[in-house]
């Protein structure tokens, strides 16, 4: 946080300043205590859980849908927080007064923003793969230059001003992960930090049931690159033909991802390793292709891998500084393909942090691309959890992911609790039918349970040496915590 009394807080939020204990005074005068509160410097972390305060740090009291933040003003004290954004008096800390929490968070968000000289803030947004990217790119430009970026998924109003309050005055690229369940959301985000590089990856089925069709999706994820200054800079992903088609702020300029032979920044020869890790060859404008080889799983991970790469490139780097950065690259962020190698000769691959059609597909792929042929074969298992937020489509999409399953000859399929049902019946293959992997002679069995207990318990019973399972499913279904305990569950070696 960049240090900032709490008369200049105030000043910004629209607040009043407050002595513990005691009543406000226009952020001039101590009420109830020796000093004035006015002159408190909060310098340390800003913070919506108070047991994630620190000393110097700001504890922000937000009122949810399950506990009033107000009622832990005692617990941010003791952990070292000097004051907190409140919406009426606390006894506990010093604190700013205001009349929207959430508004007053984020114009301190704008604020820290705009004191921060040359900083260069990127917007991430896209349906599918945010996360990674955002990590992705953190770690490219974090090895040649200061670089924050969201923890994990904080990609809301909340998390985004959380993110934006740990910029420092020597933060050069601040990287901040958008979402949106609704038109205007991004927008919302975007007025509050000003991003000059916006990014967007893909648009894809995740939250159709809100927005009602790929389109209206397509609307709420251009709302980035309208946002952009003149001058500002555009990253779009020329394979996929909604983000290719966005209208994009006038004065911006454009660069374009992908495969194709139009693209600015462009992947050929593409290959998965044995492990499931892509390679390319990576070519940004007219310099020489170069070989970049990366450690995440998947062949959807080129596509993130363009994305930075772009926008490293105009940070400044050269394409061998890009592609050694981004072979140096390992996941930050939980649940996102993760890899577990178990004593017991399992592979564990945890994927269950989110989910939709697209990345469904994408993970399914990379499972049977590990199954390996011949004498180095292994048996594939794809536990699937519920996709949400599908809208009436959903039990078709379901049905799908399971016959793509069968398809890609993945030999074993659990479909894991009510909503994932139709993925079992998808991947039932009739008696006598043959894989799609011709000459293996075995059907994909499909089966489903109620729940990840029963999942644990047949997955504990059956598995062998050798074996890949894949979990995945989006995060409210609960098999990012199933991979979890797989990972510690060592069953017999099958000798």
């Amino acid at each position: 946080m960049i240090p900032l009394s709490l008369a200049r807080i105030a000043q910004v939020t629209g607040g009043t300043v407050g002595a513990a204990g005691g009543r406000d005074n226009g952020g001039t005068a101590s009420a109830g205590g020796s000093g004035d509160p006015g002159e408190v410097v909060v310098d340390g972390p800003v913070v919506t859980d108070s047991r994630e305060a620190g000393p110097g740090g700001l504890y922000v009291a937000r009122i949810g849908e399950h506990a009033d933040g107000h009622i832990y003003t005692p617990q941010a004290a003791a952990a070292g927080a000097v004051a907190a954004l409140v919406t009426r008096p606390v006894d506990d800390l010093p604190y700013v007064l205001v009349d929207d929490v959430q508004e007053a968070f984020a114009a301190l968000a704008t604020h820290v923003i705009d004191s921060i000289e040359g900083l260069v803030v990127v917007g991430i947004t896209g349906s599918s793969g945010k996360t990674t990217t955002k990590d992705l790119l953190a770690s490219v430009l974090g090895s040649h230059l200061p670089t924050v970026a969201n923890v994990g998924s904080l990609n809301s109003e909340v998390g985004v001003p959380l993110t934006v309050c740990r910029a420092t005055p020597d933060t050069r690229y601040l990287i901040l992960e958008m979402g949106a369940r609704g038109i205007g959301h991004i927008r919302y985000l975007t007025d509050m930090t000003h991003p000059s590089v916006g990014v967007v990856l893909n648009v894809g089925s995740a939250h159709v049931g809100e927005f009602g069709s790929r389109e209206v999706i397509a609307t709420a994820k251009a709302e980035l690159v309208q946002a952009l200054p003149a001058g500002g800079l555009a990253v779009l992903n020329a394979d996929d033909p909604l983000v290719s088609a966005m209208p994009v702020a006038s004065g911006a300029r454009v660069v374009r991802t992908g495969s194709g032979e139009g693209a600015d920044v462009r992947a050929t020869d593409i290959a998965l390793d044995a492990s499931g890790a892509p390679g390319f060859t990576l070519q940004v404008g007219d310099a020489s292709g170069v070989p970049v080889q990366l450690a995440l799983l998947g062949g959807h991970q080129v596509e993130n891998a363009l994305a930075v790469a772009a926008v490293a490139a105009d940070a400044g780097l050269t394409v061998d500084q890009i592609a050694a950065a981004l072979a140096a690259a390992h996941p930050a962020s939980r649940w996102r393909m993760e890899r577990h190698e178990r004593p017991d000769g399992v592979t564990i691959l945890n994927d269950a942090y989110n989910a939709n059609p697209e990345s469904m597909a994408g993970a399914l792929r990379t499972l049977a691309h590990l199954h390996g042929d011949g004498a180095q074969s292994r048996r594939t298992w794809a536990v699937l959890g519920g996709m949400l937020e599908l809208g009436p489509g959903a039990p078709a999409a379901h049905h799908e992911m399971g016959a793509l399953a069968r398809e890609l000859g993945i030999d074993e399929v659990v479909a894991v609790g009510e909503l994932a049902r139709p993925i079992a019946a998808g991947a039932d293959t009739p008696d006598g039918e043959p894989y799609a992997r011709s000459g293996t002679g075995v059907n994909t069995r499909a089966r489903w349970v109620n729940d990840t207990g029963a999942a644990l318990d047949l997955l504990t019973a059956e598995l062998r040496k050798g074996d890949v399972v894949l979990l995945k499913s989006s995060r409210d279904s609960g098999l990012r915590f199933l991979g979890d305990q797989l990972t510690t569950v060592h069953t017999e070696v099958d000798a």
